[in-house]
Order: structure tokens, then C-alpha cells, then sequence
């Protein structure tokens, strides 16, 4: 009898009815913004503080280029990952439609 269960180590198979399925994409986390003058700026140096828009619990958005595509939660990970960062999603876009 031949096992047929799949290999843990192997990728999934890509889905042949969407292409480009299997390639990777990008995503860029916003965690805030900022505007400060170009002299304070300058005068920046190690160990300066810059204030973003955003507060430790709010929300990050998620970008494909320009395109917001989800908001979550930053989280930080146990076990053997402890100190990485995640993003646990808790708004994701209809990719047709968008979130906003």
C-alpha cells in the first residue's frame, strides 16, 4: 500500500484556476505616520524619539503598493520566534471592492 498523504515539507500545489497564485507579493505594515520640519530633522541623531499619529493599540493597515488590503493588531510571537513581530488581521478588503 503507497502513502499518499502529503509531505509536510512540500509547498502547496499552486492553484492552477487563478494564475499567479503561487507568486509572492509584498505587504507593507503602516504603524503610523509623521510630519516633522526638515530642521528637526536634521538635528535628529541616535536615540531620538520620533511620535507617530498612531497609539501602541491601535490598528496597522496593510499595503499592496498604495492599496490598503487589511488592519490588524501588532503582536509579538512566543516560543521560538519570541521578539518577531505578527499581524493578527481583524479587517480584511473584498480585493474587488476594497475596505474603505
Amino acid at each position: 500500500m503507497t502513502d499518499t498523504s502529503p509531505d509536510p515539507q512540500s509547498k502547496p500545489a499552486p492553484d492552477l484556476k487563478i494564475p499567479f497564485s503561487s507568486v509572492p507579493i509584498e505587504i507593507m505594515i503602516s504603524v503610523g505616520k509623521t510630519r516633522p520640519l526638515i530642521r528637526d530633522l536634521l538635528k535628529m541623531g541616535r536615540d531620538s524619539v520620533l511620535p507617530l499619529d498612531r497609539r501602541v493599540d491601535d490598528a496597522v493597515e496593510l499595503y499592496i503598493g498604495e492599496r490598503l488590503i487589511a488592519r490588524g493588531e501588532l503582536q509579538e510571537l512566543e516560543g521560538d520566534q519570541q521578539g518577531q513581530f505578527a499581524v493578527r488581521l481583524t479587517e480584511v478588503a473584498d480585493l474587488q471592492d476594497g475596505l474603505e
